[in-house]
């Protein structure tokens, strides 16, 4: 059994910021909070705030996961993402071939039993998705699914599974199957109407993938998958506040849409995080980094260069909401998203010791996964 006291200078515990409390945390877990200074292990001297969980990371660290799906490379995208407040993530694939999801689950798999600090499953950003709204994904790897797919998504052993798909190109059924098998189900990278969309959130859907890109928008006459995820008050929605996925008037129409809770912030992030890196090979095309902005040598957005403490600031001062709602979305709302509530996502007695040190400009000095920390400056 390790045991520590950590004496929080500021915590907010995800509903309010209180001063000077101490944290007992018991293997990983926090099981006390009480305001005893006096018998302390360690202390933080800043800003404590629960830890953040991102369910879209397609890569960091100099690592993309399509490129290098095995444990070794997980470990250097989580380490990456680690630096900017990150606890947990769903390390993400992009449509691709049938044995790279296989290779990717196989290294989730391992990752899972080696309890790997910071993965919490696996998100597979497609490969059924619409043509018409493919963005960056390769259309040769676009296809129908089939048994092969099928038997990467019944695995019990790769922890949470989020699949992002095209409605129209996956029957309602196949959804409800999905679901029926603890996936949870987003909607991405569709052009359908919204009746099709709506098919899909009747059938298990509740989910949607950064929102207002690469999805039916919202029009007078016809909706769209836009208008679905803004009206259904049970979906939730990732959202990618970088300053050029979306711009701030429409990120603050949508949380003004939705019911608190149900807009979550995700990074969408790339390999260059952590790194001096300005260009990468992706499939048969190369990816620039310039002024923030990641933009493939054929024209469209491929993902984001995006932290999550970025993400943060970039909402707090962005969106007009409180910096502490901004921590919300990335750290509760994506929690309770993959049904870890009261596990994660707030620093509360029986919730993991996941947390992020922050100094007075909210960067990060520090972060911790399950008690230990992973990163300090």
């Amino acid at each position: 059994m390790t045991s520590i006291r950590l004496h929080a200078q500021q915590l907010f515990d995800g509903q309010q910021t209180l001063d000077n409390q101490v944290l007992t945390i018991v293997d990983g877990k926090i099981t006390a909070i009480d305001t005893d200074i006096s018998n302390v292990d360690a202390v933080a001297e800043g800003l404590v705030v629960p830890g953040f969980i991102d369910l879209q990371v397609n890569g960091g660290g100099g690592v993309l996961f399509n490129d290098s799906p095995s444990l070794d490379k997980l470990k250097t995208i989580i380490t990456a993402h680690a630096k900017f407040g990150t606890t947990g993530m769903l390390p993400t694939l992009i449509t691709d071939k049938v044995e790279v999801m296989q290779r990717a689950a196989d290294a989730m798999s391992e990752a899972i039993a080696q309890k790997v600090p910071g993965i919490l499953g696996v998100h597979f950003e497609g490969p059924h998705l619409s043509v018409a709204k493919k963005g960056t994904h390769a259309e040769e790897y676009i296809r129908p699914i089939s048994d092969e797919e099928w038997a990467v998504l019944e695995r019990k052993d790769i922890g949470q599974i989020l699949v992002t798909l095209a409605p129209e190109t996956v029957a309602p059924e196949d959804i409800t199957r999905m679901v029926s098998l603890g996936i949870k189900v987003c909607l991405g990278h569709t052009n359908a109407n919204y009746q099709t969309a709506q098919a899909a959130v009747d059938a298990g859907a509740d989910g949607f993938t950064h929102l207002y890109n690469a999805m039916s928008p919202l029009q007078g006459r016809e909706p769209g998958v836009t208008g679905c995820a803004l009206l259904n008050d049970k979906t939730s929605c990732g959202i990618i506040i970088d300053g050029h996925h979306v711009d701030y008037t429409s990120a603050k129409l949508a949380l003004k849409a939705k019911p608190k809770g149900k807009m979550f912030l995700v990074t969408d992030a790339m390999s260059t995080i952590g790194t001096d890196q300005t260009e990468f090979s992706f499939f048969d095309r190369t990816v620039y980094l310039r002024d923030g902005r990641l933009t493939s040598t054929t024209g469209e957005l491929a993902g984001a260069a995006l932290e999550m403490i970025t993400a943060v600031n970039n909402s707090h001062q962005g969106l007009d909401i409180s910096f502490e709602e901004a921590v919300r979305m990335a750290s509760k709302y994506p929690a309770n998203y993959i049904n870890q509530t009261g596990l994660r996502g707030e620093l509360k007695v029986g919730q993991a010791a996941d947390f992020v040190v922050l100094d007075q400009a909210h960067d990060v000095l520090s972060t911790w996964i399950a008690g230990k920390p992973v990163y300090m400056t």
